[in-house]
């Protein structure tokens, strides 16, 4: 009888956990607690995988830098800044499943403040975080050093900013034509190369307004960059400048190419205090023509890409490809 009852027991047992083992109910709970288990380990890599990203922008973000009025420098434009795209960098190492700082998208971010924002104010140079300057070409005479210039300028893919005196334009209509052409951007550098300072408020219109009629006849450009000569102004001269809806251009290294200096001298001073955001100012003589293609070497030699001002004024940040590779795509 206790041999029965104990047989019995068994397969009791036996029959519950077949029953059990078969029964829907518990395939389906079994089933939702591997489910969830898997979409917990989802998310729970999904969320590392942000958070390492994150932590990555953390280190490497820059932040932009406003556009300000500097005691001595006067206007100075601001600066993109350069921040980790999180969504997008995750987007793309989502399929890896791992962080890769190579997959990395950066985007650019403006600075709450621009050059528009500030008052009216002479420019001397770009941003000092930018590695980048520009060369002002002030055009009053010299045609004969111009061909030169513009010929070495096209054989090392340099475009710049042509300053052209108004009556200059006026007398040289296909060399002005010329210059635009070859890629260069047009300013304006008043119409008789006065003393701005000394004028009065209408002759100071009257040289900006008719240099840009010339100009706009000639070459369909309404330039936006004016350049007094010889550096000489008020503040008069600036704020009807840019009520002309103008900027008023001076410089922060000096070529002093008028004084006839060596080439090989004046280049290597001018490298020698080159900057960032430096603004060059030289002028179509001897001097600059010889000594150009020493100074656009030294210059890139030393890291600084070569533009026009718009291009340096602009808030764009300049992005090295073995910097942030992935930017490019």
């Amino acid at each position: 009888m206790k041999k029965m009852m104990t047989l019995l027991s068994i397969m009791l047992i036996v029959l519950i956990s077949y029953i059990s083992v078969q029964n829907p109910l518990t395939d389906d709970y079994l089933m939702n607690l591997k489910n969830g288990a898997t979409t917990v380990s989802v998310m729970t890599d999904k969320q590392n995988l942000k958070s390492e990203i994150i932590d990555y922008a953390n280190k490497h973000d820059v932040k932009p830098i406003d556009a300000r009025i500097d005691q001595v420098w006067k206007a100075i434009p601001g600066y993109n800044g350069f921040i980790v795209d999180v969504d997008a960098s995750y987007k793309r190492m989502k399929k890896k499943g791992k962080f890769d700082e190579s997959l990395i998208v950066y985007k650019q971010v403006q600075p709450a403040t621009s050059l528009d924002d500030l008052p009216p104010s002479p420019i001397y140079k770009g941003n000092p975080e930018k590695p980048m300057v520009t060369f002002l070409v002030n055009v009053a005479w010299g045609n004969e050093y111009l061909p030169e210039i513009l010929e070495t300028m096209k054989k090392h893919n340099v475009h710049t900013t042509f300053f052209l005196d108004g009556s200059w334009v006026k007398k040289n209509q296909d060399m002005a034509k010329i210059i635009y052409e070859e890629g260069h951007e047009i300013g304006n550098h008043a119409y008789s190369h006065p003393d701005m300072k000394q004028l009065s408020r209408a002759r100071i219109n009257e040289e900006i307004k008719k240099t840009n009629d010339i100009i706009e006849s000639t070459l369909d450009v309404t330039p936006k960059w004016f350049a007094p000569p010889s550096g000489s102004y008020r503040m008069e001269v600036v704020e009807i400048a840019d009520a002309l809806e103008m900027k008023t251009i001076l410089w922060s290294v000096d070529t002093v190419d008028w004084r006839k200096p060596d080439p090989n001298e004046m280049a290597s001073r001018v490298v020698s205090k080159v900057h960032p955001g430096a603004m060059i100012l030289m002028h179509p003589t001897h001097s600059t023509a010889k000594g150009l293609e020493q100074m656009i070497n030294g210059i890139r030699s030393k890291g600084y890409s070569i533009g026009t001002v718009s291009q340096l004024m602009s808030e764009k940040r300049i992005v090295k490809a073995d910097q942030f590779p992935e930017t490019r795509k």
